[in-house]
């Protein structure tokens, strides 16, 4: 039997909060929120959703389709983040790098533009993943009320009241406060690494790991900068003699 939606209540933050403050450089983009009859809002609406979700899409991740289909309000801005919330990009970039509690994170800051209100919200929605899967949670966020009163079905979700009146800096972007995965999943790829040598192993970042086993038989970074440092050396050392012989050649030729 399916368990019900825990219930959570609200706690005060900025995205419950109206904000008064005049528009400026750390304002959130916004474009109309219905696509007018030129093209250009409607690829402004499609960089903003790109943003919003992948934070930066490359050639590689856009879909011509869905383009396609919102330029010609065959769908609407709404199917289009939920496509992009489904596609194979996010599943793999983003769900398959994080824990459920996680992901509730993540989702709830790119569609509903604010941080989950308490760790109450986060269990709940986590227990969704567990039951419906990651469609399930979506389609329970972007047919919210939250989600439909604040964006409908035109806009493209962003970062509610980062910026509010009496605050001498706004919030940190959400891209900034949660990146695409964190020191969990790096972890979590050390664990389910076949056992191997137990030296730490510490890559860009300043933190150690177990040493995986596919660098078992590696050499260890300072024995592969002597040996750069030996190779650069003898390259020089190498290219003055060549030089210097065929110099003397020259001079005796000459001569």
């Amino acid at each position: 039997m399916t368990l019900p939606l825990l219930s959570t209540a609200p706690v005060s933050q900025n995205a419950r909060v109206n904000p008064f403050a005049i528009g400026n450089d750390d304002t959130p983009r916004q474009v109309p929120q219905t696509i007018g009859r030129n093209a250009t809002s409607a690829d402004e609406l499609i960089e903003q959703a790109y943003r919003q979700i992948f934070f930066h899409a490359f050639k590689v991740d856009r879909d011509a389709v869905l383009e396609s289909q919102l330029r010609s309000r065959q769908i609407t801005v709404r199917d289009f983040v939920r496509a992009l919330l489904l596609s194979n990009k996010f599943r793999d970039d983003f769900y398959r790098c994080n824990s459920n509690y996680r992901m509730v994170d993540q989702i709830v800051g790119r569609a509903l533009g604010r941080p989950v209100h308490s760790n109450q919200e986060r269990i709940a929605l986590s227990i969704l993943i567990a039951q419906q899967g990651l469609g399930g949670l979506i389609d329970h966020l972007l047919n919210s009320d939250d989600y439909l009163n604040n964006f409908g079905y035109d806009t493209v979700p962003y970062q509610r009241s980062r910026v509010l009146a009496g605050q001498s800096q706004g919030t940190v972007p959400f891209n900034q406060q949660a990146p695409r995965y964190d020191r969990y999943w790096r972890e979590a790829v050390a664990r389910r690494a076949p056992a191997g040598h137990n030296t730490a192993w510490a890559p860009s970042g300043g933190f150690s790991m177990p040493r995986p086993a596919w660098l078992a038989d590696a050499p260890s970074p300072l024995a592969r900068k002597i040996w750069q440092g030996l190779v650069t050396t003898g390259g020089f050392a190498l290219t003055g003699l060549v030089i210097y012989i065929a110099a003397t050649m020259l001079s005796t030729a000459g001569s």
